[in-house]
């Protein structure tokens, strides 16, 4: 990705970069036309500025979220030259839906996980980016409190409320946040059939009930990021339902 192919200073090349620029000012009475001919000027000019890169200095695992990492770090050592000044990446890790070795494959996962967060926050604060950028996850689905099954491969099955992680220079750090639960802290109580379990009766396996909303979590990101209090219930059409807007977990 970072070393894209794109118009070299040959004739022929030339000639076909000579022929898109013709055709993208085509039909620009027409705004989608248009629109689409701007994208692609940007593309054409990131391709060029992503064809020679400054490599990070921290060291990332050769796992696959510790490279996607590596990559957005490059991109955004990379930034001046891209003329960005907000940008969201999206990376993923799967394998998490262990209805099977739930414990060695959880294990496995999250220590991938933790070691390339690790790396990629040592690269920010190496570019003096550590207040500047912040990191958090997303996922589907948490996982029953009780196994699905017995024995030494056994897992669990789908669930709710699950636990995120935020890191970065701007991040109030070392706490838990969210809506208290019965016991009054951010943790169901840990009870099948207890106040906290979806499920009642012989059927509870504690699949915990989520006290605070992706809209909350959201809304605490974005305001961060720049979003104006004005726009938060343009963007984000539910957040009206919930009395907290801010979960407090950033500094601003």
């Amino acid at each position: 990705m970072l070393n894209p192919a794109g118009f070299n200073t040959t004739a022929a090349s030339q000639a076909r970069l000579a022929a898109m620029n013709q055709l993208r000012s085509q039909d620009l009475n027409a705004n989608y036309v248009k629109a689409a001919s701007a994208i692609t000027g940007q593309a054409m000019s990131a391709n060029q500025a992503l064809a020679n890169y400054q490599e990070v200095t921290a060291t990332f695992p050769t796992t696959g979220i510790g490279q996607q990492l590596k990559q957005v770090a490059r991109l955004i050592k990379k930034r001046p030259d891209l003329n960005v000044s907000r940008q969201i990446f999206y990376c993923q890790l799967g394998g998490f839906d262990n209805h099977n070795n739930q414990l060695t494959d959880q294990a496995n996962l999250l220590s991938q996980l933790s070691q390339a967060m690790r790396a990629f926050y040592d690269e920010m604060t190496a570019q003096s980016n550590q207040n500047n950028v912040t990191m958090f996850t997303m996922t589907d689905f948490s996982r029953t409190f009780n196994p699905a099954g017995t024995g030494s491969t056994v897992g669990t099955d789908h669930a709710w409320a699950n636990h995120l992680l935020v890191v970065g220079g701007a991040v109030n750090g070392g706490n838990f946040y969210g809506m208290n639960t019965t016991n009054g802290t951010p943790f169901q109580t840990l009870t099948f059939n207890g106040p906290d379990d979806a499920d009642s009766g012989s059927s509870a396996r504690g699949r915990w009930i989520p006290t605070t909303s992706v809209d909350q979590y959201a809304a605490t990101l974005a305001r961060w990021y720049g979003l104006p209090e004005t726009s938060l219930s343009t963007v984000f059409p539910n957040i009206n339902n919930f009395g907290n807007r801010n979960l407090g977990f950033m500094t601003a």
